[in-house]
């Protein structure tokens, strides 16, 4: 009769435990991007497709960018081919603890249909929805996951699932511009970032999110950067997630990430620092 009330408790509580990851899994897919939960939930498809190629609106910068070098410095930059941007982006191997893939055709299909109830946040909607900021000449996507630790052979069935809910999942733009492009296109991130700090509503795939809070926050990086935390509440629950823009000469990578564990995420440091290295 023990054996039997322990396995029964033992279902009870590994049900409440999926029920509770499932939740988190849904409050992070409103609160960043459907394109990244479904991309990550589903088989990977190495297959690129072709970005929307939103034109940035150009404005005053706000506090929330960082320079380290006068965007004159891209004046004369010369746009790389979609061959020799590939070769830069992140794959498999460039950062440790990461399982890392090109964005996904259904990726890049759900993020071509995120729209927003604000136009002067569409560079911040650009961003959560794997689409290239500005006219890039080429753009590549890659989407990255982190990888659980590994449960030991005695774990209980409820500490499986909370490796699984500690996972990040991330989301990477890295583009290539001619001339002052680049500058451009993060200068009007910039400018929705201050634009929308009080929030604003986008829909992805039918469902309407509501983003609470556009704060600006810091990231020292290339030659100049910009920083916010973007806070989304859905159900009742606070989601912060980080969304870094690094300029270095002509190529403009964006980085948004989240935690399926909820609460507020940190900064992607370690991708950003791999991405640069490889930009040399």
């Amino acid at each position: 009769m023990r054996s039997t009330t322990t396995a029964r408790t033992t279902t009870a509580r590994t049900t409440l435990a999926g029920s509770a990851l499932v939740r988190r899994t849904a409050v992070a897919a409103s609160a960043l991007s459907l394109a990244l939960l479904v991309g990550a939930c589903g088989g990977s498809d190495d297959s690129s497709a072709d970005s929307d190629k939103k034109a940035g609106k150009s404005a005053d910068k706000s506090k929330a960018s960082a320079a380290a070098k006068p965007a004159a410095d891209a004046a004369d930059a010369t746009a790389l081919s979609q061959a020799e941007l590939d070769k830069l982006a992140l794959v498999e191997g460039d950062v440790k603890g990461y399982k890392i893939a090109k964005a996904s055709a259904a990726d890049i299909a759900i993020g071509k249909g995120i729209t927003t109830d604000n136009e002067a946040c569409a560079p911040l909607v650009d961003v959560l929805g794997f689409r290239p900021l500005g006219k890039p000449a080429a753009s590549s996507p890659v989407r990255l996951t982190s990888v659980p630790e590994k449960p030991g052979a005695d774990a209980s069935p409820e500490d499986a699932l909370a490796a699984l809910g500690n996972m990040t999942i991330a989301a990477e733009t890295l583009n290539s511009y001619a001339g002052q492009g680049a500058p451009e296109a993060l200068e009007a991130l910039s400018a929705a970032g201050k634009a929308c700090a009080g929030g604003f509503t986008y829909t992805a795939d039918g469902e309407k999110t509501k983003v609470t809070k556009v704060a600006p926050a810091t990231y020292t990086a290339g030659d100049e950067a910009v920083a916010f935390t973007v806070t989304s509440e859905v159900e009742g629950e606070a989601t912060s997630s980080p969304l870094v823009a690094v300029r270095k000469d002509g190529l403009l990578a964006t980085f948004m990430s989240i935690s399926l564990a909820g609460g507020e995420t940190k900064q992607p440091k370690d991708i950003i620092d791999a991405q640069l290295a490889k930009l040399g």
